[in-house]
């Protein structure tokens, strides 16, 4: 799984950054940004095989664990996902991707009690009480991203695509990519195929 921000590649996962979208504690109730993409034609179920877009992934534990959400969607959709078929006609090629950004600092708002000079009997007397109330914090930001591409092996046809991300807090339980991607497969393939082109929030 690729970890670093720099190797993200993805207009998505940099507009996100920039922007430092609304984060919730756990990533649930900001929910996940979903963008799809497709021709709009019938898309044929049939056997397929799930493999990572990083190829040094393959076979690892760790990619196993990540894409096995995508399987469980694929075969809710009529999809017979096969393990053991690397010539299988369909691929889904799955990648996930997780960084961090730091938290927008929100401002703190400035109270405070004070005297001026004069007033009191016979002097000038100055009394100042002050502080600042933090009404935010912050904090690195955990962002993961989720794509799947649905492709014919022979000619390298690209039938669907599509890419979902979230964002959560250091320690959150959306922090983790297992947590995180098991959402956002959820979201990725919700009312799939989806309208094509279109980023929408799927909470």
């Amino acid at each position: 799984m690729k970890k670093t921000i720099a190797r993200f590649g993805s207009i998505f996962m940099a507009a996100a950054l920039m922007a430092g979208c609304a984060t919730d504690t756990g990533g649930a109730a900001s929910g996940a940004s979903v963008t799809r993409f497709h021709l709009g034609q019938p898309i044929a179920r049939g056997e397929i095989v799930i493999e990572p877009a990083d190829r040094s992934e393959a076979g690892t534990l760790e990619f196993q664990q990540l894409a096995a959400p995508v399987e469980r969607e694929l075969i809710r959709l009529g999809w017979n996902v096969t393990r053991s078929n690397a010539r299988s006609e369909q691929v889904a090629v799955v990648g996930v991707e997780q960084g961090s950004r730091e938290a927008r600092s929100r401002s703190g708002l400035s109270i405070g009690v004070g005297g001026g000079t004069g007033g009191w009997r016979g002097g000038g007397v100055g009394v100042g009480v002050g502080g600042t109330i933090p009404l935010g914090r912050s904090g690195p930001i955990i962002v993961t991203q989720l794509s799947v591409r649905i492709q014919r092996r022979s000619d390298a046809t690209v039938a669907w695509e599509g890419r979902a991300q979230m964002e959560a807090r250091i320690g959150a339980p959306f922090s983790d990519a297992r947590e995180a991607t098991d959402r956002l497969a959820v979201a990725l393939f919700q009312d799939f195929p989806g309208e094509s082109g279109r980023t929408i929030r799927v909470r």
